[in-house]
């Protein structure tokens, strides 16, 4: 044992063959080790639904109690601020999920077209989808 590398005292084995450089991931043939767009898409969509829900929830909270600030607190009044939760909760959930799904969707699509991942994609991706929200009349 040389005193540049002590024994373990717990293992009574050289610390040296613990450190391994290499990955441990097991790879099927043919993978990437970076995720690609298309998995990525999944977690967009999901993320942005949840997203909006709960910013709409919030939003819809605040006009539930902006609309009934001259009623006294009762089931009515509580029935009408959970109404506007819940339907803005969905509106803004449907309205980002459905802009992460056309996101999502053109960057595969011109990622497959082009045959190159790059910063390219992401932008056209994000104008294309802009653009299509936009001509569709919403704000």
């Amino acid at each position: 044992v040389t005193g540049m590398s002590p024994l373990s005292p717990y293992l009574n084995l050289d610390p040296r063959y613990l450190v391994q450089d290499t990955d441990e991931f097991i790879l099927p043939t043919g993978a990437n080790k970076t995720r690609g767009r298309f998995e990525l898409a999944f977690f967009t969509i999901g993320g942005c639904c949840m997203t909006g829900a709960a910013f709409g929830a919030l939003n819809g909270l605040r006009l539930g109690l902006k609309e009934t600030q001259n009623m006294a607190w009762s089931k009515p009044r509580n029935v009408q601020i959970l109404n506007m939760v819940t339907r803005q909760g969905a509106l803004w959930a449907n309205t980002l999920g459905s802009l992460a799904l056309l996101y999502s969707a053109f960057g595969v699509i011109i990622e497959k077209t082009r045959g190159a991942e790059d910063d390219l994609n992401t932008i056209a991706a994000g104008t294309l989808t802009g653009m299509l929200y936009k001509s569709t009349g919403r704000v």
